[in-house]
């Protein structure tokens, strides 16, 4: 058997430095993506000594784009997509357009042309859902609220790009390019495709809804019967990588759009917890690769050339589009922490942006070096964005102390944002205070209910808060980190404090104002993460529960022995 195999060679080369450089990242308290991103460049085309295969480290990269996709669609409901449909469908066509214009502004400025300037701008305005997700995954917030709207923001933007890469060849000749097929001016192929490719991918879309929301559970279910981890395993990776292909194939649909319906419609099988954490290790590994594949495609010289335009891409990158970002979601009267996570999700470019560039180039409508500056803000982006995220509390304290503003953005009136003055007495002393109406929550709500327990309902969405008040339930929106919110769903003269939502970053938060106003509250916590049960049973009295579906109803039954033990008044 031959030593020198390429792929062997890149898998050795890509992972064995990446987690040299990694582990050094660490140690110098950098993202480990540094390291990873370091990697690529230094087995890259463009640097000396050995070279990896390019080709084959940008197929291993898909391969992990699909596996990581397929296991948010594990945890992301199309019910989760539709309650971010109102925020996330028309901020992200909003932010598409203002980082489009802001990208396309700039390459006008340097003389481009306009066709150019087209792509340049789309290239810059779509974010990496790799990076989105494994920067979601390390906070613990992948599940929460704000989590969902990123996710649906970054699906909405895939969907987008899905019909740019293909109407893209026949408005080419529109755009400048000679010769390009579809460029007559003849506005009906232009619709056709259009049609075609709407229908390509609503017949997809309603596939894996009707029909695969039976047949993938179906098949889980028979698998597992067998008792075989190993047969699992195959069934779980064969789903992602089969049916992703299947999309793009048959559909047009792109590899990570199709795993990730795929994820969405295996999660209505009872293992799809299994099936995410079966998957995991994969998803790592082919993550890692999918960093190195990044720093391949990077050419160092750019920066030395060419670094006022870098620097400009930069900041439409991290600057012009987290500020859009930012902007629409507090239109859509959102808090500021949930804007500004947002807007820091967002701020880098990733696998659209090189598939769009590269397109570019093949057409004719994109300069060699516009590709090398989307590559180049890729990179940079990539590499600060855990920074951006880290600088999330601080920049929020300090705006809430420095901004009269900002404080006025926390403090605008909002009917949801308070109880009616017509909320029975019931609900107001003596009730339990439902942190989140997602799975967990409704489940645990609906026990409440059937023991004639009152309880009022904390949640971010704000379409949740208004169907739940029209159907009779006391709600109020936002989120419960601020103490405003529990004072208003009456927290110190609450039975118990439920926490039935994953957001693992503001737990400690709401459980010191909700000791601080009333000591002798009993609290309820859901959490998907060992070492975080165990740190909050630790530092606080509170009784945590892992898991999702298998434990709701233990969750629901603990909470209502305990409001039924405090039912008679101290």
């Amino acid at each position: 058997m031959p030593h020198s195999v390429s792929l062997i060679n890149t898998i050795a080369a890509g992972l064995g430095l990446a987690l040299m450089l990694g582990f050094l990242a660490a140690r110098l308290r950098l993202p480990a993506l540094v390291g990873y991103l370091l990697a690529g460049v230094i087995i890259g085309p463009f640097t000396p000594g050995f070279v990896a295969d390019a080709g084959i480290a940008a197929q291993l990269a898909e391969i992990g784009v699909m596996l990581l996709m397929f296991g948010v669609g594990l945890h992301f409901s199309l019910d989760d997509l539709l309650a971010v449909r109102k925020i996330a469908l028309p901020g992200a066509l909003a932010q598409i357009a203002v980082a489009t214009l802001l990208g396309g502004g700039l390459a006008m400025w340097w003389g481009w042309s306009p066709g150019a300037a087209l792509v340049f701008g789309l290239a810059l305005s779509v974010a990496s859902t790799v990076v989105l997700l494994r920067a979601l995954e390390s906070l613990g917030i992948l599940d929460s609220f704000t989590g969902r709207i990123a996710v649906g923001w970054l699906v909405v933007e895939d969907l987008a790009m899905v019909l740019v890469l293909v109407l893209l060849p026949p408005l080419a000749g529109t755009l400048g390019v000679q010769g390009a097929a579809g460029g007559t001016g003849n506005a009906d192929p232009l619709w056709q495709t259009l049609g075609l490719t709407m229908l390509q991918v609503g017949g997809f879309v309603a596939l894996m809804l009707v029909v695969g929301r039976r047949v993938f559970p179906w098949i889980l279910w028979q698998v597992t019967r067998t008792g075989s981890r190993e047969l699992f395993t195959l069934c779980v990776v064969a789903a992602a990588v089969s049916i992703a292909y299947a999309s793009a194939a048959l559909f047009g649909v792109s590899f990570a759009l199709g795993a990730f319906f795929a994820g969405m419609v295996m999660r209505e099988s009872q293992f799809a917890h299994r099936a995410a954490q079966e998957s995991l290790p994969l998803r790592d590994a082919f993550a890692v690769l999918f960093f190195v594949s990044v720093g391949m495609l990077f050419d160092p010289s750019v920066l030395l050339d060419r670094p006022l335009q870098v620097l400009a891409v930069v900041l439409v990158i991290v600057l012009g589009k987290s500020l859009a970002a930012c902007a629409l979601v507090l239109v859509f009267r959102y808090p500021l922490g949930t804007a500004l996570t947002v807007s820091a999700s967002l701020a880098q470019i990733g696998e659209f942006s090189f598939i769009l560039a590269g397109l570019g180039v093949s057409l004719g409508l994109l300069p060699a070096e516009g590709q090398s500056l989307v590559l180049a803000g890729a990179l940079i982006s990539i590499a600060t964005n855990p920074l951006w995220f880290s600088l999330i509390a601080p920049m929020q304290k300090w705006l809430h102390a420095h901004s009269s503003f900002a404080r006025g953005l926390e403090m605008r009136e909002d009917p949801l944002a308070e109880l009616p003055m017509t909320t029975e007495a019931k609900y107001l002393s003596r009730q339990v205070v439902l942190v989140g109406y997602g799975r967990v929550g409704r489940r645990i709500a609906a026990e409440l209910d059937a023991n004639d327990i009152p309880y009022v309902v904390a949640e971010q969405n704000r379409e949740l808060v208004e169907k739940l008040r029209e159907a009779g339930t006391p709600a109020v929106w936002g989120d419960a980190a601020d103490p405003a919110v529990l004072i208003q769903a009456h927290i110190a003269r609450a039975r118990v404090l439920v926490v039935a939502t994953p957001d693992a970053m503001n737990v400690r938060q709401m459980m010191e104002t909700a000791h601080t106003l009333n000591p002798a509250i009993q609290t309820v916590i859901r959490s998907h993460n060992e070492q975080e049960a165990r740190l909050l049973t630790q530092e606080t009295s509170a009784t945590v529960f892992l898991g999702e579906h298998e434990l709701a109803q233990a969750m629901a039954r603990d909470v209502v022995q305990r409001a039924v033990s405090m039912a008679v008044p101290a």
